[in-house]
Protein backbone atom coordinates (compact mmCIF):
# COMPACT_ATOMS: atom_id res chain seq x y z
CA UNK A 1 0.00 0.00 0.00
CA UNK A 2 2.87 2.08 1.08
CA UNK A 3 4.61 1.65 -2.22
CA UNK A 4 1.81 2.10 -4.53
CA UNK A 5 1.28 5.98 -3.04
CA UNK A 6 4.42 6.80 -3.14
CA UNK A 7 4.14 5.38 -6.76
CA UNK A 8 1.43 7.83 -7.43
CA UNK A 9 2.93 10.81 -5.59
CA UNK A 10 5.87 10.78 -8.91
CA UNK A 11 3.38 9.16 -11.43
CA UNK A 12 3.92 12.65 -13.47
CA UNK A 13 8.10 12.31 -12.91
CA UNK A 14 7.90 8.79 -13.77
CA UNK A 15 5.85 9.40 -17.02
CA UNK A 16 7.93 12.09 -18.11
CA UNK A 17 11.08 10.34 -17.61
CA UNK A 18 9.45 7.50 -20.16
CA UNK A 19 8.13 9.83 -22.88
CA UNK A 20 11.63 11.28 -22.69
CA UNK A 21 13.87 8.08 -23.38
CA UNK A 22 10.84 7.01 -25.89
CA UNK A 23 12.01 10.65 -27.35
CA UNK A 24 15.93 9.89 -27.52
CA UNK A 25 15.62 6.33 -28.62
CA UNK A 26 13.35 7.51 -31.38
CA UNK A 27 15.62 10.04 -32.19
CA UNK A 28 18.69 7.86 -32.41
CA UNK A 29 16.84 5.16 -34.21
CA UNK A 30 15.30 7.08 -36.76
CA UNK A 31 17.23 10.24 -37.51
CA UNK A 32 20.03 9.93 -40.22
CA UNK A 33 24.21 8.83 -39.50
CA UNK A 34 26.39 12.31 -39.13
CA UNK A 35 28.24 11.12 -42.42
CA UNK A 36 25.07 10.78 -44.36
CA UNK A 37 24.41 14.58 -43.61
CA UNK A 38 27.35 15.81 -44.40
CA UNK A 39 27.88 13.99 -47.92
CA UNK A 40 24.55 15.41 -48.72
CA UNK A 41 25.41 19.19 -47.52
CA UNK A 42 29.09 19.02 -48.50
CA UNK A 43 28.77 21.79 -51.67
CA UNK A 44 26.70 23.71 -49.28
CA UNK A 45 29.45 23.55 -46.22
CA UNK A 46 32.31 24.09 -49.23
CA UNK A 47 30.87 27.12 -50.79
CA UNK A 48 30.39 28.61 -47.11
CA UNK A 49 34.33 28.09 -46.08
CA UNK A 50 35.44 29.33 -49.28
CA UNK A 51 32.76 32.35 -48.74
CA UNK A 52 34.22 33.09 -45.10
CA UNK A 53 38.12 32.31 -46.49
CA UNK A 54 37.26 35.39 -49.10
CA UNK A 55 35.99 37.53 -46.71
CA UNK A 56 39.07 37.19 -44.16
CA UNK A 57 41.56 37.75 -47.48
CA UNK A 58 39.67 41.06 -48.28
CA UNK A 59 39.48 42.42 -44.98
CA UNK A 60 43.41 41.59 -44.05
CA UNK A 61 44.19 43.14 -47.63
CA UNK A 62 41.86 46.03 -47.70
CA UNK A 63 42.29 48.48 -44.58
CA UNK A 64 38.86 50.22 -44.11
CA UNK A 65 38.91 54.51 -44.92
CA UNK A 66 38.98 56.67 -41.68
CA UNK A 67 36.30 58.44 -43.39
CA UNK A 68 33.39 57.60 -45.35
CA UNK A 69 32.85 59.44 -48.46
CA UNK A 70 29.47 59.56 -48.29
CA UNK A 71 28.87 60.20 -45.07
CA UNK A 72 27.91 64.01 -44.93
CA UNK A 73 25.44 63.36 -47.81
CA UNK A 74 23.57 60.84 -45.72
CA UNK A 75 23.71 63.31 -42.30
CA UNK A 76 22.10 65.53 -45.12
CA UNK A 77 19.30 63.34 -46.03
CA UNK A 78 18.40 62.38 -42.60
CA UNK A 79 18.38 65.84 -41.77
CA UNK A 80 15.78 66.47 -44.37
CA UNK A 81 13.84 62.94 -43.49
CA UNK A 82 13.87 63.36 -39.91
CA UNK A 83 14.78 67.09 -39.04
CA UNK A 84 15.52 67.62 -35.01
CA UNK A 85 13.02 69.68 -32.76
CA UNK A 86 13.08 72.85 -32.45
CA UNK A 87 14.58 72.70 -29.08
CA UNK A 88 17.83 71.02 -29.80
CA UNK A 89 18.56 72.48 -33.12
CA UNK A 90 18.94 75.78 -31.02
CA UNK A 91 20.55 74.04 -28.62
CA UNK A 92 23.04 72.79 -31.23
CA UNK A 93 23.43 76.89 -33.13
CA UNK A 94 24.34 78.13 -29.71
CA UNK A 95 26.81 75.50 -28.47
CA UNK A 96 28.35 75.98 -32.34
CA UNK A 97 28.13 79.69 -31.84
CA UNK A 98 29.91 79.44 -28.64
CA UNK A 99 33.03 77.30 -30.25
CA UNK A 100 33.46 80.18 -32.98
Amino acid sequence: MEISVKLLKFKFHILTAIAFSFMIFSLIYLAPRFLDVVAYFWPLLVSTVLFLVAVVLFNRTSPPAAKAPGEKAVEGLLDFIAPLPEEVQFAEESSKSEVN
